[in-house]
């Protein structure tokens, strides 16, 4: 019986857990080439692209692996991105595998090509070693130095190593903050200044949203509301029906009485109008629509926001991110711990695709530096 696509994918990742960290690939240079694809810290794409090749260069044995592309128009032409899309997409975020979260095909290198990729080709992607490894082992497995399950599994082997290194450190973060807890607690202000740090580091948008759901979550047998689950970092509101970035409902009930929009810019009118739209077209109007925010709030949109309520029954308020913060956390001074606690949870169970490692060991070292005052 004819292998599929999914079963060859689980096939070579068993096989890639099976063989630990001894390569398959006897032939040195693609190997190293291999596990600079892998990791690279910079560009995930090339590493799901490859995948997505060699995956269906196993599947279908008489394709031309340099043309993942049916524009080019030759019968051993394929669609790379059909084979990335809809197998190792979800086979990535499966297995938590450190790829990119979306299509390496979108990414502007391996966008709407019809030409054979060769190592002549020139891809104009950063960093340019990376592309030009990524071509040569195209290459490698056209002329048959090596075969595309082999380059899969290799490949699967280095993403494996990799995700557990950093399981690895994440656990050994984690035994170090435990061991330096001791009695003494940290302050409401010295959470703040610690969430707020950690908020100002470079690709954080989503810790804002894990902030909020985290003040419900810790909270919520006093508010007596809960959140509803968050919704995936990437998806929009419009495709998931959602009124905002977390959205909270009475403990035993699912209308929304409170909605969250969270913004590390400033909230534009423009933003309050989209609100608008969103919540006269919900089943269920929200009592309040509160946009949280990491930047300077104007008042000219505060105004206006302020100044809906008659129109449209709900309140329309924009707050500082850390502000709320510390009012909530002054206010619910013995939960602090237990909302520091919900927050790093949060933080760590997010998928890499939201939240990097490096946010979160960032967090961890910082939490670890603050304990450490004490």
């Amino acid at each position: 019986m004819a292998r599929t696509p999914a079963d060859i994918l689980e096939r070579a990742y068993q096989r890639a857990l099976s063989i630990g960290t001894e390569p398959i690939i006897q032939l040195r240079e693609i190997t190293r080439q291999v596990e600079y694809i892998a990791r690279n810290p910079s560009n995930r794409a090339c590493a799901r692209f490859l995948l997505a090749c060699a995956l269906a260069k196993t599947h279908q044995p008489d394709v031309d692996i340099r043309k993942p592309y049916t524009e080019i128009g030759s019968p051993d032409a394929y669609s790379g991105r059909t084979y990335d899309e809809k197998f190792v997409g979800p086979f990535v975020l499966q297995h938590q595998l450190p790829c990119n979260p979306t299509t390496a095909f979108l990414t502007p290198a391996f966008r709407n090509r019809n030409t054979v990729l060769t190592p002549k080709s020139n891809l104009v992607g950063r960093p340019a070693d990376l592309y030009q490894a990524t071509l040569n082992i195209l290459n490698a497995i056209h002329t048959e130095q090596v075969t595309a399950e082999e380059i899969l599994t290799e490949l699967l082997r280095w993403l494996i190593q990799i995700r557990e290194e950093k399981e690895q450190r994440v656990r050994s973060l984690l035994a170090t903050l435990d061991a330096a807890q001791g009695e003494k607690t940290l302050s409401s202000e010295a959470i703040v200044s610690l969430i707020e740090k950690h908020i100002g580091l470079k690709r954080s948008s989503r810790l804002p949203v894990l902030a909020i759901a985290a003040v419900y979550q810790c909270a919520q047998e006093y508010l007596k509301e809960r959140t509803l689950p968050l919704r995936k970092h990437n998806a929009a509101d419009a495709q998931t029906g959602a009124l905002g970035d977390v959205e909270i409902t009475l403990l035993n009930a699912q209308d929304i009485v409170t909605t969250y929009e969270i913004k590390t810019r400033r909230v534009t009118r423009n933003d309050v109008v989209l609100a608008i739209e969103k919540v006269t077209q919900s089943y269920s109007l929200p009592d309040n629509y509160i946009f949280i925010t990491t930047e300077p709030i104007s008042l000219e949109v505060q105004e206006f926001a302020q100044g809906l309520y008659d129109e449209t029954g709900v309140e329309f308020v924009i707050l500082d991110c850390i502000g709320f913060l510390r009012h909530f956390l002054h206010l619910f001074h013995r939960l602090r711990m237990t909302f520091l606690e919900t927050y790093q949870t949060l933080l760590l169970a997010e998928p890499e695709s939201a939240v990097n490692q490096e946010l979160k060991e960032a967090f961890l070292t910082m939490r670890l530096a603050a304990q450490a005052q004490l």
